[in-house]
Order: structure tokens, then C-alpha cells, then sequence
């Protein structure tokens, strides 16, 4: 008889696990038909683009910045800083976020 109540108690434990899953499932959908979100891209594009680069490293300090290399992953500016010839890399996407100084 134990048993049998200890196999209903499981089940029931199961099913109610099941229900409160579904509900939050079911909620997740923010469907709502006739409105349509529109998409906007920064007009700058996908990637970092050289005179942004250059004009960043001017503006951290570099003088006579230009570009050295440019990958699909990265943008490296040089020039000169305080204590000589310096280096910058900016990763190659929107925005160019600095890599390492």
C-alpha cells in the first residue's frame, strides 16, 4: 500500500512540474498579428571601418596614426605616442572596440 502512494505522490510531482512548464512555454509567445517590427542597421556597416580606426587612435592620443594591417578580425593602427613608435589594435566591427594598446 505504501508503495502505491509512494508511485501516486511521483507521478503527481511529475504532472505538476509538466503543467507549470507549459504554462510559462505558452506565455513566452509576444505574438501579436498586424503589428510588424521594423529593423534598423547602422549605416556604418558591419566592420571598422580604416579612417574610423585612424580617427579613434588620434583621438586615444596616437600621432601621425595610419593603418598597418586590417583582417577580417582586426584593424592595427600605427603611429607615435609619448615614448615613440606605439601600436593599436581595434577588432574589425561596428564601432571598432579597442583590442589591446
Amino acid at each position: 500500500m505504501t508503495n502505491l502512494f509512494a508511485k501516486a505522490g511521483i507521478a503527481a510531482i511529475i504532472a505538476l512540474g509538466a503543467i507549470s512548464a507549459t504554462a510559462v512555454t505558452a506565455s513566452a509567445n509576444d505574438f501579436h498579428p498586424g503589428v510588424q517590427q521594423a529593423r534598423y542597421d547602422h549605416p556604418r556597416g558591419r566592420a571598422c571601418s580604416p579612417g574610423f580606426a585612424v580617427q579613434k587612435a588620434r583621438d586615444m592620443g596616437l600621432r601621425r596614426a595610419r593603418i598597418d594591417n586590417i583582417t577580417p578580425r582586426r584593424v592595427v593602427v600605427e603611429g607615435f605616442g609619448r615614448r615613440g613608435p606605439d601600436r593599436i589594435v581595434f577588432a574589425n566591427a561596428p564601432g571598432c572596440p579597442l583590442i589591446r594598446r
